[in-house]
C-alpha cells in the first residue's frame, strides 16, 4: 500500500490526514493549538506546541489506519501564511511566531509607505504594503526587542519550521516568501533588495523552494519523535488557504472558491499575475497558475458573535438541528430579500481585501421599531455576501473572467446564506462535500513530489458535489441596489475618519 501523510499547521488546530493512493481517506487526526493575545492586536503561538501535535498526530494516524510506518512513502505540510517564526544560529526559537492576523505592526507599515513608492513595490514585490508583510514585523522586533532582531539567523513561516524539523533542512516555500514581501514576481525569485527592506541579513532567508519539491527525508531524530520511517521524503508544502482551494477542485482560470470559515476567503485561479493593492496575489500549487485572492478578516466569528451576544432566543420546543444558527436562518427566511431596509456592513475586525482599512468597524443602519432579529441575521448574511461580490469586481476589474462558483466550510451548510450570496452574484453556487480541508492539498504534494501520482487532478477524488444554489433573478435588481448602498455607507463612513476609501 502506498500512503502519504498531509500536516496542516493551523491557528486554531494541528490537522493530519492519511491517505492511500489513488482515493481513500485511511485516517484524519487533530489537536487543538493555543493562540495567545498578550496585547491588543497581537497575535502569537508557541512553534513548539505545533512540533508536538505533529509528534503526537502521525503515530495516531498510523494506529488509526491500520498500516505500517514503511507504508508512509512521503510526508507534505501545510499551514498559516504568513506566520513568522526566528531562530538564532544554534536553532533555538527566539520568542513566539507572530501569526498573520497580527495587528501591531501599523507605525511600521506607516513608516514604508513614507519610505517607498508603493506602485513601485507592487509592480516587483506582486503584493501591497500592508500588516501582512512579514518585513514591517521584522521591522517592528526591530525596534522593540533588538535583543532578540540582533540574533536573528533564520527567518521563515509555520510549515517551514516544521518542514527544518523533520528534515534539519532550511528553506522556504515560495508562497510564503511571495506573500513576505520577499519576491520579485517578474523575474520569479528572491529578492535581495525587498529582504534588505527588512533589515535582517540576507542570509537569514534560505533557498525558496516548489510545494511538490523534495527538500529532503525524515532524519533519524524525527523518525524516533513521529513515528515515520527515517529517510521519508519531505516535499516543500504549501500555504494553508492555497491548498485548500486546490483540493477542493480550484484548478482552472476562472473557477472561484468561497470559504466560509471563522474568517471569509475569496480565491481565483488564473493563468495570469495582476499585481494590484486590493488583493493578495500568491502561485498555484499547479505550475504555471496563480491564485489571487481576498480574505475578509470576519466571517463565522462575526456569526457566532451575533449568538453570543445578541443571542436567538430559541423556543424550547424548537428542533432546528444546527441551533442556534439554523434556527435564525429560518427567522431570517421569513423576512424578505434586503431584509426590510437593514444593512450590515460586517467589518467587526476591521478589514482584510480589498478596503485594508484596519480601523473599520461593523455597523448597522436602517432599523426601525418593526425590525428582530430575523431582519438582523438576513441582514449580516446579506452584508457579507456583498462583501463577496465586491471581492468579485475587483477580479473582474483585473481581467480575471470569474466562471464557476464553488463553496466550502462550515458556513457553506447554511442553505439561506448560500442562497444569498447566489442572489447577490447572480450566479450559480456549486456546495462541496467530503473536502477534508488543507490537509489533503499537502498530502496531495506529496504524493506528485515523491512521484507516487503524476495526476495533478487527483484530490478530485476525494471530494464530492452537494446541491447547486441557482440564483433567484427576481432578486437581481434589489440586490444591485444594495451593493451598491453597501458600497456607499462604507465610503461615507469612512470618509468621517479622514480615510480615502
Amino acid at each position: 500500500m502506498q500512503c502519504v501523510v498531509g500536516l496542516d499547521i493551523g491557528t486554531t488546530s494541528t490537522i493530519g490526514i492519511l491517505i492511500a493512493l489513488p482515493n481513500r481517506t485511511l485516517a484524519t487526526v487533530s489537536r487543538p493549538v493555543t493562540l495567545h493575545t498578550p496585547h491588543q492586536g497581537w497575535s502569537e503561538e508557541d512553534p513548539h506546541q505545533w512540533w508536538d501535535n505533529v509528534c503526537a498526530i502521525v503515530p495516531q494516524l498510523i494506529a488509526e489506519a491500520g498500516v505500517h510506518p514503511v507504508d508512509v512513502k512521503a510526508v507534505g505540510v501545510t499551514g498559516m501564511l504568513p506566520a513568522v517564526v526566528l531562530l538564532d544560529e544554534a536553532g533555538a526559537v527566539l520568542r513566539p511566531s507572530i501569526q498573520q492576523s497580527d495587528g501591531r505592526c501599523g507605525e511600521e507599515v506607516a513608516e514604508m509607505l513614507a519610505e517607498l513608492d508603493e506602485a513601485d513595490f507592487i509592480a516587483k514585490a506582486g503584493n501591497g504594503i500592508n500588516q501582512q508583510l512579514v518585513t514591517a514585523k521584522l521591522r517592528w522586533i526591530a525596534r522593540h526587542e533588538p535583543d532578540v532582531f540582533e540574533r536573528i539567523a533564520t527567518v521563515f513561516g509555520s510549515y517551514d519550521y516544521v518542514n527544518w524539523r523533520l528534515t534539519g533542512e532550511r528553506c522556504v516555500e515560495r508562497n510564503w516568501a511571495l506573500e513576505a514581501g520577499f519576491t520579485d514576481v517578474a523575474g520569479d525569485r528572491l529578492d535581495d533588495r525587498l529582504i534588505g527592506l527588512s533589515g535582517i541579513p540576507r542570509s537569514a532567508i534560505a533557498r525558496r523552494v516548489d510545494p511538490h519539491e523534495v527538500i529532503g527525508a525524515v532524519t533519524g531524530a524525527a523518525a524516533a519523535q513521529t513515528g515515520l520511517v527515517e529517510g521519508t521524503p519531505v516535499v516543500g508544502g504549501a500555504a494553508d488557504h492555497i491548498a485548500s482551494a486546490y483540493a477542493a477542485g480550484i484548478v482552472a482560470p476562472g473557477d472561484i472558491l468561497l470559504k466560509f470559515g471563522g474568517a471569509s476567503d475569496v480565491m481565483i485561479a488564473t493563468d495570469k499575475a495582476v499585481p494590484d493593492p486590493r488583493i493578495y496575489l500568491d502561485y498555484h500549487l499547479i505550475p504555471g497558475l496563480f491564485m489571487p485572492n481576498g480574505c475578509m478578516a470576519s466571517g463565522g466569528s462575526a456569526l457566532n458573535w451575533f449568538v453570543r451576544e445578541i443571542g436567538a432566543d430559541m423556543p424550547a420546543a424548537s428542533t432546528d438541528a444546527r441551533s442556534p444558527h439554523a434556527y435564525l436562518d429560518r427567522r431570517a427566511s421569513e423576512t424578505p430579500p434586503g431584509a426590510d431596509g437593514v444593512q450590515v456592513i460586517p467589518y467587526f475586525l476591521g478589514e482584510k481585501t480589498p478596503v485594508h482599512d484596519a480601523q473599520a468597524r461593523g455597523t448597522i443602519t436602517g432599523l426601525s421599531l418593526n425590525h428582530g432579529k430575523g431582519h438582523l441575521w438576513r441582514a449580516l448574511l446579506e452584508g457579507f455576501g456583498y462583501a463577496i461580490r465586491h471581492h468579485v469586481r475587483v477580479f473582474n476589474d483585473l481581467g480575471y473572467p470569474t466562471t464557476r462558483f464553488l463553496a466550502s466550510d462550515g458556513g457553506a451548510q447554511s442553505e439561506l446564506w448560500m442562497q444569498i450570496v447566489a442572489d447577490i452574484l447572480q450566479e450559480p453556487v456549486q456546495l462541496l462535500t467530503g473536502h477534508p480541508g488543507s490537509s489533503l492539498g499537502a498530502a496531495w504534494m506529496a504524493a506528485i513530489g515523491a512521484g507516487l501520482s503524476d495526476d495533478w487532478y487527483g484530490p478530485k477524488a476525494f471530494v464530492g458535489y452537494g446541491r447547486c444554489i441557482d440564483p433567484d433573478r427576481t432578486n437581481a435588481d434589489l440586490y444591485e441596489s444594495g451593493y451598491r448602498r453597501f458600497r456607499q455607507t462604507y465610503q461615507a463612513l469612512a470618509a468621517m475618519r479622514g480615510r480615502d476609501a
